[in-house]
């Protein structure tokens, strides 16, 4: 397993803090829920765990539930385009791939207003489900996720109803949306590394939504119904080991946000790290995370 350089006060802490009884390495999720967010140190790891310097982080097993690594998991954070992933889980709760759905003019306004990522949508295009969902995904289209609350809502406050609801449905109950898109529009809600990581589950077990996660590049060509497109996944973990997705997100106030899944050894990991100053970092320390995680005890 590969070593890992630590930040000497972090180490001294944990060892208080192993210590003192308050953490244990590879902890029930019981107990994580127990005690989110009790301190700047990460809980459930072992002494050797990576480095993570995001504001939370938490890697989990997607089939146990057992938690590898927690850091401030239960913080209430913004999560940036995150979001996106609920306005996907949501959509196909009410859909199917194969359904058609039209860009309006009002869709790529959205898109344009703020700076907000897009897919580069045009007015008057029809595309089924299934390929909306890779605009809003790949590039994290914020005109795509206007086209889905729009025509799912019906209209964006009834959507944003429903990614709450189904919010509650999976016991994210640290969370709020406000819009489908995670601007920082109305405040732009909030929500937990825990959460987000039992939502990435969640996405990454429709195998709809593992197939757009994982892709790194999907082109269009032009039809009757819709112009060319290309778009590519901002997700530059793609193409690690075992790695099916999930979602990267960056606002000022979220900061660089990544959700994360990877298939090792059987297991499947889930990951979600918040609130990171460094784009780049996210991903090293992801990697590193499900690295470490795949490599600890399975009992």
């Amino acid at each position: 397993m590969p070593t890992y350089v630590k930040n000497r006060l972090t180490h001294a802490l944990i060892g208080a803090a192993l210590a003192a009884g308050a953490v244990t390495a590879g902890a029930a999720p019981a107990a994580a829920a127990a005690t989110p967010a009790t301190s700047a140190v990460a809980l459930a790891l072992g002494a050797d765990a990576p480095a993570v310097l995001g504001r939370a982080a938490y890697v989990m097993d997607a089939k146990t539930g057992r938690v590898y690594y927690d850091k401030e998991s239960g913080e209430r954070m913004p999560i940036a385009s995150l979001t996106k992933m609920m306005t996907a889980y949501v959509v196909l709760k009410h859909a199917k791939p194969t359904d058609t759905v039209k860009v309006t003019a009002a869709d790529v306004r959205y898109g344009a207003s703020g700076d907000a990522s897009v897919a580069g949508l045009h007015a008057g295009d029809r595309l089924t489900v299934e390929e909306m969902l890779y605009a809003l995904l790949l590039p994290s289209g914020a005109d795509a996720a206007h086209v889905f609350a729009r025509t799912y809502g019906p209209g964006v406050d009834g959507f944003v109803d429903k990614m709450n609801a189904a919010a509650r449905e999976l016991g994210m109950n640290d969370t709020r949306y406000v819009n489908p898109d995670g601007m920082p529009t109305n405040g732009g809600g909030y929500s937990t590394a825990a959460d987000q990581a039992r939502l990435a589950a969640a996405v990454v077990g429709n195998p709809v939504l593992e197939a757009v996660t994982s892709t790194r590049h999907h082109s269009l060509p032009a039809t009757a119904d819709h112009d060319a497109y290309s778009w590519r996944n901002t997700n530059h973990l793609l193409g690690a080991p075992g790695v099916i997705g999930v979602k990267t997100g960056y606002t000022r106030a979220a900061g660089y946000t990544l959700a994360f899944a990877a298939d090792r050894d059987g297991t499947r990991l889930i990951g979600v790290i918040l609130g990171e100053t460094d784009s780049g970092r996210r991903f090293d320390t992801a990697e590193a995370l499900l690295d470490w995680a795949a490599a600890r005890p399975r009992t």
